[in-house]
């Protein structure tokens, strides 16, 4: 029990550390480095992008991977420090917000479009929740099952359409609407635009996974206890442990 229980924890580690390296420690190191250390949100962008940029040069001279989610907050923190320069225009200064979505946005329809969907390392880990049979279960769906493949696309297609509009709503709102109701309502649309995009994608892909996942893990279990000892007994009677399972 002991043993399973640790190897559990062990797997969960392993699913979110790309999460934690790579959208966590750039995020937490610039509001510690701009609140914490008082430094100027430039200095703090600059030094929360080292981490997501030596990532990205890891992973192309290490593993001849570009590892996406590195990349994604590097041009990010990017688009970040070139719209930190925009100033006087308090629409424009409005609208810049919508700068990161849009590049977010855009990073996870290519990788559609490309067939590696950006937002699955990010949905993974609480699907498969640490549980090696989910993760076995996971590798051979994806690899086998075209309609696991079609969600995990859907998945990231969702959330980039609804990032992309989010940015086009409010860049409309900047420029339309008065500066005063933009400056509430700009926070009020990204919250609706993050649960449509939960409620959503969890619709038509991360629920269909779920469901998916526990199936196939459940076959596999019941194919290996059918291989069992019991299952040896089993066959000197009438019905296979196995076959009774189906």
């Amino acid at each position: 029990m002991t043993t399973n229980t640790e190897s559990q924890s062990q797997s969960k580690a392993a699913n979110f550390a790309p999460l934690l390296v790579d959208v966590a420690v750039p995020i937490g190191s610039y509001y510690l480095f701009k609140n914490g250390f008082g430094t100027s949100t430039l200095m703090a962008l600059a030094l929360s992008s080292v981490a997501p940029a030596v990532r990205t040069v890891w992973s192309l001279a290490k593993e001849r991977t570009v590892n996406a989610f590195a990349m994604l907050i590097l041009c990010v923190n990017v688009v970040a420090l070139l719209l930190s320069f925009v100033a006087g225009d308090p629409r424009l200064m409005l609208a810049k917000d919508s700068g990161v979505s849009s590049v977010i946005a855009i990073g996870v329809l290519v990788s559609v479009v490309m067939g590696k969907p950006m937002m699955t390392p990010a949905m993974k880990p609480w699907l498969v929740k640490g549980d090696a049979a989910r993760e076995a279960a996971w590798a051979r769906l994806q690899a086998g099952s075209p309609g696991f493949r079609r969600a995990e696309r859907v998945f990231s297609l969702v959330w980039g359409v609804v990032l992309l509009a989010e940015c086009v709503v409010r860049v409309v709102g900047a420029y339309t609407l008065p500066v005063d109701t933009m400056v509430w309502l700009g926070s009020v649309i990204l919250v609706v635009g993050m649960t449509l995009g939960f409620l959503i994608s969890g619709a038509l892909a991360a629920g269909p996974m779920a469901h998916m996942v526990i199936a196939e893990a459940g076959c596999e279990g019941a194919v290996v206890a059918g291989s069992g000892p019991a299952a040896s007994a089993g066959t000197r009677g009438s019905v296979p442990a196995v076959a009774a399972t189906r």
